[in-house]
């Protein structure tokens, strides 16, 4: 290991070597005296090198889960140049040991890039949500809340590290959060609104179903996007009509996130469309699908309801970038055909689209429908107007709990 170490620091060093044509193996799982050697070499790279190294690191991570370069990354949390920083704290996203919380939370609070304070925003908030679920200690948990919160509140923060704040702290259950996402979802920046259905969706909270519907019909893709997640999230069952619509959205990502969706809400209507385009020639699509269907049949086998599913919490946040969404808006390559994926359904299954999609969310029927999938009808008064949000329905002697916002 050691020949091995020398051998690629060696050609770390030498600047005309293209890295992309070095493995970086080697730098797995270094020891303490390992990294001083590393150290000692890494101090005498320009910082576009050292930029370039991280980024092939990281990348040669993502394609080989066997290697950890978590030592060399932590190292990198340091590092004078700020790109190189960011890198770090992003391919550090499998490394859920405690003692990272304290190093996040100082580029949170004292990082002069807004870039890096970011990235340490999102990365602290699945440790708030590790705290949660109990799989870090309690305290941990906290430090990395109580850093959002500060976040959040602090004068002169910008909005690209507020909202990420926000994200974060969707996963605890302190009441004035909802009070939080609630003004964020009436933000004038389009981001920060990105960011509240995001963490609508991760708040485990159905009060804001009515919100996640609405942006399932956004003409934005970002929104589109958040508002998929977060109804897959939120195990919307009124969701499924407007999410297999979704399935022929022009932007891929939107597409991809509404079948992920499907699969976390469950039903025949949605196992139906994922059938459908399991067998398209879409291959991003499809393979999504199948992720799909393969979590819709586990949720069937171990309960008779659709579960609510964390897995999405520690992925990629609200407003990452959404890959192809010019070429797909304009009518891209991606883009499925003018045959459409309800002919898809009527070529496959023989049945129209009327058959497929029963009675459920329409677009229009945001009441009187059970859209919030808990048992009972949606927020129709007696007489069957909609509810004036600011009445008293539940008859406690104050005024409805989500009053004229939503």
């Amino acid at each position: 290991m050691s020949e091995e170490l020398d051998f690629v620091l060696q050609r770390l060093g030498d600047e005309d070597r293209p890295v992309r044509n070095i493995s970086l193996a080697p730098l797995s799982g270094l020891t303490r005296d390992q990294m001083s050697l590393f150290r000692s070499v890494w101090v005498d790279l320009k910082a576009e090198r050292r930029f370039e190294v991280i980024a092939e690191l990281v990348e040669q991570a993502e394609a080989n889960v066997h290697l950890n370069f978590c030592t060399v990354l932590r190292n990198c949390l340091h590092d004078a140049d700020a790109r190189v920083r960011k890198l770090a704290v992003e391919g550090l996203w499998e490394d859920c040991k405690p003692d990272l919380v304290s190093p996040l939370v100082s580029l949170l609070e004292g990082d002069p890039s807004t870039e890096v304070r970011a990235a340490a925003a999102i990365s602290l908030g699945r440790f708030v949500l590790m705290g949660e679920l109990g799989e870090i200690s309690e305290s941990a948990g906290s430090q990395a809340a109580a850093a959002l919160r500060a976040a959040w509140f602090r004068p002169q923060e910008v909005n690209e590290v507020r909202r990420r704040a926000l994200e974060g702290m969707a996963y605890t259950d302190e009441p004035d959060v909802q009070e939080f996402i609630r003004n964020a979802y009436y933000d004038e920046d389009e981001q920060m609104r990105q960011s509240a259905v995001f963490a609508m969706g991760s708040s485990g909270d159905r009060r804001w179903s009515k919100s996640v519907l609405t942006e399932l019909g956004s003409p934005d893709a970002a929104m589109r996007f958040e508002a998929a997640s977060a109804a897959g999230e939120l195990a919307l069952s009124g969701a499924v009509r407007p999410l297999v619509r979704l399935l022929d959205d022009p932007d891929s990502s939107v597409r991809e996130a509404a079948a992920l969706a499907l699969g976390q809400i469950g039903g025949p209507q949605a196992r139906r469309a994922l059938q459908a385009v399991a067998a398209g020639e879409d291959e991003r699509l499809a393979q999504a699908a199948e992720d799909a269907l393969q979590e819709l049949s586990f949720n069937s086998e171990t309960a008779d309801q659709p579960l609510l599913d964390f897995s999405g919490a520690l992925a990629p946040k609200a407003g990452a970038a959404l890959d192809d969404a010019d070429d797909d808006e304009a009518g891209g390559e991606e883009a499925i055909d003018g045959s459409g994926l309800f002919r898809a359904y009527a070529d496959g299954f023989a049945v129209d689209e009327d058959l497929l999609l029963d009675e459920g969310f329409d677009g229009e029927d945001l009441y009187g429908d059970d859209d919030d999938g808990d048992g009972d009808e949606d927020d129709l008064d007696d007489g069957g107007e909609h509810e004036n949000w600011d009445d008293d329905d539940e008859d406690e002697g104050e005024v409805d709990e989500a009053e004229d916002w939503n």
